[in-house]
């Protein structure tokens, strides 16, 4: 009877919803739903690898591949975005002191994004739509392969995902700008400056020159700094995968009217550079800067200390900024029309020097945590230390991709998805996500009690362990010939695939773990009343830190 009123009543008395702010409901709601399609991604990851060890009588060839059209969509959008957006619609008023700008903008952005990926999953399960999870051109060229319905629901349900996504960056700028009532109004040179880490090159430059600093308090915390300068390329993103969309849509309704266009109207090769162009704004740019701006809170609000080098970083983030807009070209390397001399400066040489901004995001947190030692291994440090080690495996493993001659070999194996790609997002994006999460815990719940330690520590092993270890095993796969975005049935690389399936089983586990702690912290009363209406004061907010 403990357990079960302990289920719908939470842990020493749960979750009093009613006494949460807008603000905090809101980000409640995105980190929920958020977390749920993160585990139906998993589940999905989970049932292609059981179809690479053993075929499943459910899944014949044409849905495989729409899960695989699905699975990031599922993964990044609408996990990943969901819970990125939802801390920062807390963070920015929390960080600022202020108000956020529009509490119903940001419902209207995280249920436009959870209804948008739920359309595009609806087209792979359904429609068995499956173009391998890009906006490719041509997408196809005469739906003879694919059905036309399919791929409306799917492209309309991005389109829905790029909607929301941009009530989220004008929420943003917003919060950012504005002047709430009753105060005095600040100009908007001095934030807009702050804001784009240009006080942090005129500190550097004015301390060689011997004078006194440019800001001695910055206008925006450092954090926010990372959050408005990751936003513009979230920006950039929506735009360019918006507008692809929509060409797409125009050549699908016009396929279902009877009257087809002509797909060679666009050149397939200018396409690739403005998709690749904007796609690789989240990978090589939100990325990089959102997560090194949460590397730089987390390390203050755990050390309760300044950050270390705090002008460098703030420089660091624009030029990163900066250097995430030249960097498409590593995924045309083995595109044998792209200039080569577009694939020798952005794909070769201005990808690397991505090591260079990561590198100066990790060692400034370090130092930071550094300082302060002795410090207490909390989850939110150990996730934190996690999610570093995490981009530490997965960037290396990108750049030895952005080589010519090494993309020969790489390029279209296991290893993209691999070492690179789930090692980032499993371990170096969702341990940096999921240490934000547990050190805002308690103050987007306020001060609920977390329901057990135990399943803490086993959510942390269970991610480490098998995020790492299904990198490593398709890694290994990959080593030996297996490719990706192909379905093996005879049992080519089954030891791997298995090894690589337990590990996935273990991320599986620590996801439940997770989901189970958080239930049975604020109970199922509690869960449900996050999405009821709240009658508090939509504006108002908690005081920010003094630390940040």
């Amino acid at each position: 009877m403990s357990v079960l009123k302990t289920l719908l009543h939470g842990n020493e008395g749960g979750l009093n919803a009613q006494g949460l702010t807008a603000v905090q409901k809101v980000t409640l709601r995105a980190v929920i739903v958020g977390v749920l399609y993160y585990g139906l991604a998993a589940i999905e990851g989970m049932m292609m690898r059981a179809q690479q060890i053993t075929p499943l009588p459910f899944i014949d060839e044409s849905h495989y591949f729409s899960i695989m059209t699905v699975h990031p969509i599922v993964g990044i959008f609408g996990s990943t975005y969901l819970l990125v957006f939802g801390a920062f619609t807390f963070l920015v008023p929390y960080l600022m002191n202020k108000p956020l700008y529009s509490v119903k903008i940001a419902n209207w952005t995280w249920i436009l994004i959870a209804v948008g990926a739920l359309s595009s999953w609806l087209g792979g399960f359904i429609y068995h739509y499956a173009p391998l999870y890009t906006l490719y051109w041509p997408l196809p060229v005469d739906f003879k392969q694919y059905n036309a319905v399919g791929g409306l629901v799917f492209v309309g349900g991005i389109a829905l995902i790029m909607f929301g996504t941009i009530g989220f960056i004008y929420n943003i700028f917003a919060t950012v700008f504005y002047t709430e009532k009753g105060h005095e109004k600040r100009p908007i040179k001095p934030l807009l400056i702050s804001a784009l880490g240009i006080d942090g090159f005129l500190n550097i430059l004015y301390k060689m020159q011997g004078k006194e600093p440019y800001a001695k308090e910055p206008a925006v915390s450092l954090p926010v700094v990372a959050i408005f300068r990751g936003t513009i390329d979230t920006f950039l993103d929506a735009l360019v995968i918006l507008t692809c969309g929509i060409l797409i849509l125009i050549y699908i309704f016009a396929e279902l009217a009877g009257v087809p266009m002509d797909y060679t109207s666009v050149n397939a090769l200018l396409y690739k550079n403005f998709f690749w162009w904007g796609l690789d704004l989240i990978a090589d740019g939100l990325v990089l800067i959102y997560v090194a701006g949460t590397w730089y809170l987390l390390a203050m609000l755990i050390t309760g200390k300044k950050l270390f080098m705090q002008n460098i970083a703030r420089a660091a983030l624009l030029l990163e900024l900066v250097v995430s807009w030249f960097v498409w070209s590593h995924h045309l390397l083995a595109d044998q029309g792209q200039p080569n001399m577009m694939k020798l400066v952005s794909g070769e040489m201005v990808t690397a020097f991505e090591l260079v901004t990561q590198g100066i995001a990790v060692f400034i947190t370090l130092v930071t945590l550094w300082s302060a030692r002795p410090l207490k291994m909390s989850n939110e440090l150990k996730f934190l230390l996690a999610g570093i080690l995490g981009f530490m495996l997965a960037v290396p493993a990108g750049i030895l991709q952005a080589d010519m001659g090494l993309n020969r070999v790489l390029h279209n194996t296991q290893w993209i998805v691999g070492p690179h790609v789930h090692v980032a997002i499993l371990v170096g994006l969702s341990m940096t996500l999921y240490s934000a999460l547990y050190t805002l815990w308690p103050i987007v719940t306020n001060n609920v009690k977390l329901y057990s330690q135990k399943l803490a520590n086993i959510h942390f092993w269970g991610q480490l362990i098998g995020g790492i270890g299904m990198g490593a095993f398709m890694g290994m796969a990959a080593m030996d010939g297996m490719l990706r975005r192909t379905l093996y049935i005879n049992g080519e690389y089954e030891t791997y695939m298995i090894l690589a399936g337990i590990c996935g089983f273990m991320l599986i586990v620590a996801w439940v773990c997770f989901l189970v702690n958080v239930i049975m912290s604020i109970g199922l009363n509690g869960l449900l009343r996050i999405f009821t209406k709240t009658t508090l004061d939509t504006t108002a907010c908690v005081p920010a830190l003094k630390t940040v």
